[in-house]
């Protein structure tokens, strides 16, 4: 492959002529060689010495924060951490990175690394090289492990890294990348917010704690029944565990596809037998209400709307789809209903099995499940409210990806030293 002028092809790949390519044990202080940290924590310790865990990385490294015992941490102390160290998760989930902050003293436990850069090296391009696709892809390589994977130090020292030559340029190219992930904390905080708000307008209205200004009078109480112009159930045959492919083939709903947690994913599905495709009278469509009525108690019961679905994909047996009347109910009133607590009480007392790991209820206990719904214009509005909430998130979200997409652009531009920003 031919290099380009003012290039060197190295082990990490195509760098500048004046860049470096050294192991990371090269670049880390003498006085504090890669390590390891706390074998085993023990008990939580009030007013103890805080230990960093995988699951504190990246947080705010203020926020459940395991304390450690003075005898515990003693020991340890060659692994002990200051601000601007660099710490790489070397067990269980390999290759997370975060960068001590400014506030934090403490150990690290066993399932990080420490890695402190020398004076003449900036810790901030360091922990945004370790993010990179290059040195992720590396890092992934390097880890062993069936059941839990690892990554020993041994290998971690000799992990390489493209380098420029001072500190200066160093530092300008972790400025622009911490930029670039400020901008995206900001749209996170953003969206939660947004997605918190989301839920306070749904609890509001869709149970009738707080009225749109132009509805008064009571809500009406009804059965599922008197709401939907047909209810339909499938089979559960053994499947293939993959989507469906290509323009013919069917395949039917886990589940899975209904929680509480993440409401309606269509592609929790399973591809069908041949025998049982072409059943259009089973086929999900948009607007329909789905609700699972067998499985583990706490999975029975479960209900959401559907805001889209392919074709050629079917309920299952355990699960009900009900199909509203447009007059009547609107899709995301009525599953909200039926997720009501009088209305689970009410299927959770029909609900029967040998053992809490597998009940079920019957089609005809769903349709007789009683329900409070206003008026259509009224449930309409309310869905309106939400709809436009939906796409304000939406397009954050959005805004977020295209802002993920720019920083690994940035990265690859940056990190490789095809832009220079010195």
């Amino acid at each position: 492959m031919e290099v380009k002028p003012g290039y060197k092809q190295t082990e990490v790949g195509l760098i500048p002529e004046d860049w470096l390519n050294p192991q990371l044990q090269q670049i880390t202080d003498d006085d504090s060689p890669i390590c390891y940290g706390i074998v085993q924590v023990g008990p939580f310790t009030p007013n103890g010495i805080p230990v960093l865990a995988i699951k504190n990385l990246n947080l705010d490294y203020s926020s459940n924060i395991h304390r450690a015992s003075t005898e515990v941490e003693r020991p340890y102390a060659r692994s002990r951490i200051r601000p601007e160290d660099v710490v790489v998760s070397v067990k269980g989930t390999t290759g997370r990175v975060g960068i001590v902050p400014s506030h934090f003293r403490g150990n690290i436990s066993r399932d990080l690394a420490r890695i402190r850069p020398r004076e003449e090296i900036a810790p901030r391009f360091i922990h945004q090289m370790l993010q990179s696709e290059l040195a992720q892809r590396r890092l992934a390589n390097a880890a062993v492990g069936t059941t839990r994977m690892e990554l020993s130090i041994a290998i971690l020292k000799q992990v390489c890294v493209p380098l420029p030559p001072t500190k200066a340029e160093q530092e300008a190219i972790a400025e622009a990348l911490s930029d670039a992930d400020a901008f995206i904390e900001s749209l996170e905080q953003l969206l939660a917010k947004k997605r918190q708000l989301k839920q306070g307008v749904m609890q509001e209205l869709l149970t009738g704690k707080k009225r749109l200004p132009v509805f008064g009078g009571e809500w009406d109480r009804l059965f599922v029944e008197d709401v939907v112009t047909k209810y339909f159930c499938g089979p559960s045959p053994t499947c293939e565990e993959r989507n469906i492919t290509g323009d013919s083939e069917w395949g039917v709903l886990k589940t899975t596809a209904i929680t509480w947690e993440d409401g309606w994913d269509w592609t929790k599905h399973k591809a069908l037998p041949m025998n049982f495709w072409n059943k259009p009278e089973l086929e999900v469509k948009a607007g329909d209400v789905i609700v699972t009525k067998a499985g583990p108690r706490h999975r029975v019961g479960v209900t959401a709307w559907v805001d889209y679905a392919p074709k050629r994909i079917i309920v299952s047996g355990k699960m009900i789809g009900l199909r509203p009347n447009p007059a009547k109910a609107v899709p995301l009133m009525l599953a909200s209903a039926i997720a009501a607590r009088e209305a689970q009480t009410f299927l959770d007392q029909r609900t029967t099995g040998m053992a809490e790991s597998q009940v079920n209820f019957e089609n005809a206990a769903l349709l007789r499940t009683p329900i409070l719904m206003p008026r259509i214009d009224e449930q309409t509005s309310i869905a309106a409210i939400v709809s436009d909430v939906d796409e304000e998130i939406a397009a954050l979200e959005a805004k977020h990806g295209k802002a993920r997409q720019l920083k690994q652009g940035m990265m690859q531009e940056l990190l490789t030293g095809r832009i220079r920003l010195v």
